[in-house]
């Protein structure tokens, strides 16, 4: 037992200034271990949810933060056995600022890509809209989200935009969504002529659904003319500026038959001669 004891209590000298003993060296293995452990445990909780593709996202990022936790584990473990790590800790801290504040942006756009993994806010295939952006999702990587606009042009989005401006998903509750287009006729019109004229357009459009059925509402007694909102549902918004444009052309076409006029904006000017 006491040979034991000597060998446990024995040095191993590192430098002239650090030395650890063999009960040191197997304590310090002892934490790697089982912190090891806990960091699997933690990373198959985080993922148990997650699609196969993003856990493979998730387990990279996780791999290269782990060696981080591992050395900060290993600097807290050297200094509860009684090893000097003063100016290792100050170097790693210095370095720590150093680097967190040159890579600042970047530190943000992988944090928020987790979060995104983690919450499943985007998928691909959504079509999202951010900072006046419209595209579809077609890759979520841990930086950045990879789109594709409706002219095919491709939308490179980092993730930190995420935590600094409103982001719409269009199509998280659903592939349909709800569509409008306004217009505005002369003061006389006939507004139930209007209302019949609008809902027979949205109707016959191939790409509107009947169900639900569209809706017009009477929003406002404007200035110059009667201002209406027609309100229908298409199963593919992304395309969504197609059938807007034929419904416009269909309504200006169905006004003009039956002599209803769209108005433009008019001002009285009087003269005050002195």
């Amino acid at each position: 037992m006491e040979n034991l004891k000597a060998f446990l209590n024995e040095s191993i000298s590192i430098t002239d200034k650090i030395s650890i003993s063999v009960k040191g060296i197997i304590l310090v293995v002892l934490v790697i271990f089982i912190t090891s452990v806990l960091l699997n445990l933690a990373r198959k909780l985080l993922t148990r949810k997650l699609p196969t593709d993003d856990k493979d996202k998730f387990k990279v990022l996780f791999g290269y933060g782990k060696w981080l936790v591992y050395l900060i584990i290993l600097l807290i473990t050297f200094n509860a056995i009684g090893v000097n790590v003063t100016a290792i800790f100050a170097a790693s801290a210095a370095l720590l600022i150093g680097v967190g504040l040159a890579l600042q942006t970047l530190f943000q756009d992988i944090i928020a890509g987790v979060l995104i993994l983690l919450d499943q806010t985007i998928h691909v295939g959504d079509i999202i809209e951010i900072d006046g952006k419209v595209g579809r999702v077609d890759e979520v990587k841990l930086r950045t989200t990879r789109a594709v606009t409706i002219d095919n042009k491709v939308l490179i989005i980092p993730h930190h935009l995420y935590l600094t401006n409103s982001l719409y998903n269009w199509t998280q509750n659903g592939t349909i969504t709800r569509e409008s287009i306004t217009v505005g006729v002369a003061y006389g019109s006939d507004v139930e002529l209007v209302k019949k004229l609008l809902i027979e357009a949205a109707n016959n459009h191939p790409d509107i659904l009947k169900q639900p059925e569209p809706l017009v509402l009477f929003n406002n007694f404007g200035d110059s003319a009667l201002e209406f909102k027609l309100i229908f549902t298409l199963s593919d918004s992304f395309q969504g500026g197609i059938p807007k444009s034929d419904l416009r052309f269909e309504i200006d076409r169905v006004f003009r038959e039956n002599n209803i006029s769209i108005p433009f904006p008019q001002r009285d000017v009087h003269i005050i001669q002195k």
